[in-house]
């Protein structure tokens, strides 16, 4: 039996719908419209795709469950393995389709933009704030994705003060804003002498990229200053203006990026920045329960609100959202964070499932 009988219908019925009218002339002369139209085509195809794939398995388990009624033990034994198996891939299909008929779908698909701030316990917030971008790094480079650094303010002493980087591909997004908030570490740091715990935090905010199609920024609302680039670099970066310092008039709104030796390329990093920041702010503006929700993710970085403890003497990882802790914090450190995820994901579409 077909899961959501009704539901599934009204798809099947749109996508007959939509394949006629991207056919039409009238679309097509709405470059547009038609984009829109292929979009909404393209995600309803992938859905009813993943309603037959539903239907093949549910046809695979009556097979197994023929074998099941079998006299031969031996038989019945490779079935009810094999009934297990399907039925877990029933599960993730199911999974799969609810996800894609999320409001939201389009958005997880998206590139992010990561940033990655210290805040409460000066330099060792600095230090703890590169191991959590090494940490991001090696989870992209886990999944397959890139990874490209938009701005970087380096500390003295070896950490960020703040680190920006935009990670591309498919699900980035999705993947990566459960990471968003408020994140805390406990740990002795080198320069302790009298080897006490200290405790220091890294906010962490993730945006989904935003197209220059998607947000168009009017250029005469927007001042560029250039000027020399300080700190790393080399003695280019320090004698040529290629440092690029955007402000968005209406909303004050300023992005920094300096790292690369071009103007140009520092000012196209310092835009997806700022269209992200924007597309965010007024996701904010329209939607006061993001906004709040936002607030309370990212917060002001004081130790007292967190999302995720770090425990350095104890190997201990605890995400305190859904009450999760894991004795493999030297893992998780090196990228591993897909059981973290995965256990987010399952408690977020349990909740939405009581609701």
């Amino acid at each position: 039996m077909a899961i959501q009988t009704e539901e599934r219908r009204a798809k099947e019925l749109r996508l007959e719908e939509l394949r006629r009218m991207l056919a039409s002339a009238e679309v097509l002369k709405d470059p547009k419209n038609y984009a829109n139209l292929s979009r909404e085509y393209k995600k309803l195809e992938q859905i009813v795709q993943k309603y037959e794939e539903y239907d093949k398995i549910l046809r695979e388990i009556d097979g197994v469950d023929e074998v099941l009624a079998s006299d031969d033990q031996e038989l019945r034994t490779v079935a009810e393995h094999e009934r297990e198996v399907l039925e877990g891939r029933l599960e993730r299909i199911k999974n799969e389709i609810e996800d894609m008929s999320n409001p939201n779908y389009e958005e997880f698909q998206k590139n992010c933009i990561v940033e990655i701030r210290a805040g409460a316990g000066g330099d060792e917030a600095s230090l703890f704030g590169a191991d959590l971008f090494r940490m991001y790094q090696k989870f992209v480079e886990n999944h397959g994705f890139k990874s490209e650094l938009l701005s970087s303010h380096p500390s003295e002493i070896g950490g960020f003060k703040e680190v920006i980087f935009l990670v591309s591909g498919e699900n980035a997004y999705r993947l990566l804003r459960f990471e968003k908030g408020v994140h805390r570490v406990q740990r002795i740091p080198k320069t302790e002498a009298g080897g006490r715990i200290h405790t220091s935090t890294a906010t962490v905010a993730v945006l989904p990229e935003i197209e220059e199609t998607q947000l168009a920024i009017d250029p005469n609302d927007l001042r560029v200053d250039t000027f020399r680039a300080g700190g790393h670099g080399g003695q280019n970066v320090n004698k040529v203006s290629s440092a690029v310092r955007l402000t968005h008039l209406p909303t004050g709104m300023v992005v920094v990026c300096q790292d690369e030796r071009s103007q140009h390329k520092n000012r196209e990093k310092a835009m997806k920045i700022l269209r992200a920041r924007l597309a965010e702010a007024e996701r904010q503006r329209r939607d006061a329960e993001i906004h709040q929700q936002r607030q309370q993710q990212v917060g002001t970085g004081d130790r007292s609100e967190k999302i995720r403890t770090y425990n350095f003497p104890q190997n201990r990882i605890t995400d305190h959202r859904i009450g999760l802790t894991l004795y493999n914090l030297e893992n998780v450190l090196d990228g591993d964070l897909d059981d973290v995820i995965a256990k987010l994901e399952q408690h977020e579409r349990t909740d939405q499932g009581s609701k």
